[in-house]
């Protein structure tokens, strides 16, 4: 059991139910102080022939012994499924999700990744849980086994169960600061130039500013005038499209170029433009939109990465 505890069983792929296989149990420091002290009851009582302590040693030995059970059951028979994984900006937080299903009400259940605090929840009969795990590089972060455990109900004792499942957030690169102006997507990218697309747009208002806006199109004065911050929306009403150019961002080492065709997909997708993306031995169409949006961001996230890393 001990080598099995140690190395996990590894990544599970479809939905897991905790039985007597995955679950262990042992006592708490709390119950371990408690099983002391009965010790000393049922000492003193021996020493001193006192009946009412042998009643109370063994009453309160019962009751533990009872715990035991209920601290068990209260994993046993739950159902965990993965529920995905949020994509995260490299230096940000990825959120993994679990769904949980029991037959049952579980109670004061926790969910940790490695050492960070657990995140606290109960399961009435459907209960999906994010975790949150640190992104520190672009990629695919796969985050290892989470434990889930539980003290209840009195805290003796704790039980507690490993699951890893074959899952991975996909990580973007950071946003660089300030990009290069767009260029122009002409058909063989012989036209692509900063700045030749500057005059295509037209100011279509401004909406509430989110984490990510460029600091470009934050509107300052307005928020000058009412310490509220607000980005400003364009419109490209010529119809053309904006290349985003490797090639473009030349005298910048792979990871900086990465950053900054990041922030031009995000400025560009906040403009309302149509953009596409080159890169060596990629290139995207332009489109726009979500979806465009986050095949781009995959793009260059996954750039150079083997294809299982």
């Amino acid at each position: 059991m001990l080598s099995r505890l140690v190395r996990g069983r590894g990544r599970e792929t479809g939905p897991v139910v905790l039985d007597r296989r995955r679950i262990y149990i042992l006592p708490t420091r709390l119950g371990v102080f408690f099983a002391v002290f009965l010790l000393a009851m049922l000492i003193g009582s021996i020493n001193y022939g006192l009946s009412l302590g042998f009643i109370l040693t063994f009453l309160l030995g019962g009751v533990a012994v009872v715990g035991i059970l209920h601290t068990y059951r209260n994993l046993q028979g739950l159902s965990i499924a993965d529920a995905g994984a949020s994509p995260a900006f490299a230096g940000d937080a990825a959120s993994f999700h679990l769904q949980f299903e029991a037959p049952g009400p579980r109670l004061a259940l926790g969910l940790r990744w490695r050492k960070d605090a657990p995140v606290a929840f109960d399961v009435e009969t459907v209960q999906r849980v994010s975790v949150r795990v640190p992104a520190p590089q672009r990629g695919r972060l796969r985050p290892g086994r989470f434990t889930l455990s539980t003290v209840y109900p009195l805290g003796l004792f704790r039980a507690w169960s490993y699951v890893e499942f074959d899952h991975a957030a996909i990580v973007y690169p950071r946003p660089g600061e300030a990009p290069p102006d767009f260029a122009p997507a002409g058909e063989d990218g012989a036209d692509a130039r900063p700045g030749a697309g500057e005059g295509s747009e037209d100011f279509a208002g401004l909406r509430d500013w989110q984490p990510g806006d460029s600091p470009r199109q934050v509107a300052w004065k307005v928020a000058a005038r009412s310490d509220l911050l607000a980005t400003k929306r364009f419109s490209d009403v010529e119809g053309s499209s904006v290349l985003l150019d490797w090639n473009m961002l030349a005298g910048a080492d792979a990871e900086a170029r990465l950053s900054q065709l990041t922030r031009q997909v995000l400025d560009a997708e906040q403009a309302g433009l149509r953009y596409g993306l080159r890169m060596p031995g990629h290139d995207i169409a332009p489109g726009n939109g979500a979806a465009h949006r986050q095949r781009c961001l995959e793009a260059l996230a996954l750039f150079g990465l083997p294809a299982h890393a």
